[in-house]
């Protein structure tokens, strides 16, 4: 097996400031950026990508962990979207089979209308995902609905329906994505803001960036750039558009969706529960997911562009209070571990002010402006390979990019597949299981034997920082370890030894311990409680 390649920060940045134009400069490490960058790459693209924070620090690493084709699309009769995101649910299991699993999920039905009915639109999701199917659906009686869902309400169920879909490590594949781009030669940083947009007679011809640690300036050439920053993408494209003499209109409305954690034992089952269709017509999950049971989500229009939204108390409310209309035990204000935010970049049409975001599009927008600024934004974490191969085709069709095949990605695993065993499932809690075939290269670090908490090591966070970019607490334990997100209070508890850890592998460098803890006190606060 190859050794996962180092990240030193260092090596990185002198790289950057090497003369070079690159074929592609990709804004932003989200997964659609890095997917762009991945597939780039993998054509023999020379590529750069930046991203400002984090990897997924963003919307990324704030989903409700579903590789999915979205039923609720499939009831909004958009079947294109539906059939294209179960192909690609397919391709992104068989790519990452150690951060990527299928999930059985069972609607319990409290109406007798309501087995037949759903039943009916989940036979004709089967269809459609043809052989990428991972399980037929099921009709259950009410015997073997509880069987499936143990702590169901009992009183008053009829019965249910089981069908599959795919769960997965967010934050985790983002990693992946981007550490597979390196191996492919592309040059990937996180904590490199680009703050402005080079041009030549008119045309987007490179970027300004800066270390976001020691305020280092670069600039970087290009012969095409892609804006892949998410929600934020009006930001640069409205700096081109100054730029050029144009006005530009926005193009994201914000949506809000909120995420709280409880513990395992308010649905102790490997099987999810979903009802489609809440009291104010809403869909509500309660998934579990590395040990513990994430309960959601909203969706609220938002007109800010906040990197760390907080709840609202009525998203909050509507969550409990929904939950208690289907678990036994409902869980309280008192239960959350964590609770956390994420901004969805819904694109609307020029002439809808965001305010309906059931109406907005949840597929994927490409679109280049007079520069040559491409941008993309839209679409969800289970078709970003397929909206990467859109916007690179959409740049070769502008003849800013040379021609190269599509479908290099589509059997390429990403880091730590090769091999891996995929025989623990997403809802078991992180391990070295979680490293794929990169297991053994964790277990001959320092500190491999010593436990922080259960599911993290020493050597868990020696591994982030020397080959997973990790630069402060919150790398560490928000992304590359996942337990801000399951239990804030803990993750507070864990900081200060992590912390040391990082000082220990990158000598005088601030961990941003107390930024960190600030952080974890936010997703530990329920709003109203």
């Amino acid at each position: 097996m190859q050794p996962p390649l180092p990240t030193d920060r260092t090596q990185l940045l002198e790289r950057l400031a090497r003369p070079a134009t690159y074929d592609l400069a990709v804004v932003g490490g989200g997964a659609t950026g890095l997917g762009v960058a991945l597939d780039a790459a993998a054509r023999g693209l020379s590529v750069v990508l930046l991203e400002s924070h984090d990897f997924a620090e963003g919307t990324s690493s704030r989903a409700t962990k579903l590789v999915h084709g979205g039923v609720r699309y499939l009831a909004q009769g958009n079947i294109a979207l539906v059939r294209e995101a179960l192909h690609e649910r397919t391709t992104l299991l068989r790519n990452a089979p150690h951060l990527a699993r299928p999930l059985a999920f069972v609607m319990p039905s409290y109406k007798l209308w309501e087995t037949p009915f759903y039943g009916a639109g989940l036979k004709i999701y089967d269809a459609l995902a043809g052989h990428a199917g991972l399980g037929p659906t099921q009709f259950l009686n009410r015997a073997e609905t509880l069987r499936c869902l143990p702590t169901a309400m009992a009183q008053g169920l009829k019965g249910g329906v089981k069908y599959w879909d795919g769960q997965f490590d967010d934050a985790r594949l983002a990693l992946a994505l981007a550490r597979t781009a390196a191996l492919k030669g592309a040059l990937v940083l996180n904590h490199c803001p680009v703050s402005d947009l080079l041009y030549e007679g008119g045309k987007v011809a490179g970027v300004v960036c800066a270390d976001a640690e020691t305020g280092r300036r670069f600039e970087v050439l290009a012969r095409c750039v892609v804006n892949a920053t998410g929600v934020w993408v009006d930001g640069l494209r409205q700096r081109d558009g100054e730029a050029c003499g144009q006005r530009t209109q926005p193009l994201v409305a914000p949506s809000q969706g909120v995420h709280i954690v409880v513990d395992r034992d308010f649905l102790p089952s490997d099987h999810a529960l979903m009802v489609p269709k809440t009291a104010d017509g809403r869909v509500l999950f309660a998934v579990p997911w590395l040990g513990k049971l994430i309960l959601g989500t909203t969706d609220t229009p938002r007109h800010d562009l906040a990197r760390e939204p907080v709840a609202m108390r009525e998203e909050v409310a509507f969550i409990l209070g929904e939950s208690a209309r289907y678990l036994r035990r409902a869980p309280r204000a008192a239960d959350v571990r964590s609770i956390w935010v994420g901004l969805r970049p819904l694109v609307k049409p020029q002439d809808d002010d965001g305010g309906n975001t059931k109406r907005i599009s949840r597929e994927h927008t490409v679109l280049a402006s007079r520069s040559g600024l491409v941008t993309v934004t839209g679409g969800k974490w289970t078709t970003y390979r397929a909206m990467a191969e859109d916007v690179l085709q959409k740049c070769m069709d502008l003849g800013l990019l040379p021609s190269r095949p599509a479908g290099a990605t589509a059997s390429l695993p990403v880091v730590g597949a090769n091999g891996a065993r995929a025989h623990v499932g997403l809802d078991a809690p992180q391990g070295p299981h979680s490293y794929g075939s990169e297991a053994p290269c964790l277990e001959r670090l320092p500190g491999a034997d010593t436990a922080l908490a259960p599911g993290l090591t020493e050597a868990m966070v020696r591994f982030a920082v020397r080959h997973e970019y990790a630069r402060s607490v919150e790398d560490v334990l928000a992304r590359r370890a996942r337990v801000l997100f399951l239990d804030a209070r803990l993750a507070a508890a864990l900081a200060p030894r992590v912390a040391a850890i990082l000082q220990e592998e990158l000598p005088g460098h601030d961990p941003a311990l107390e930024a960190f803890l600030a952080l974890a006190r936010q997703y530990a606060t329920v709003p109203g409680a």
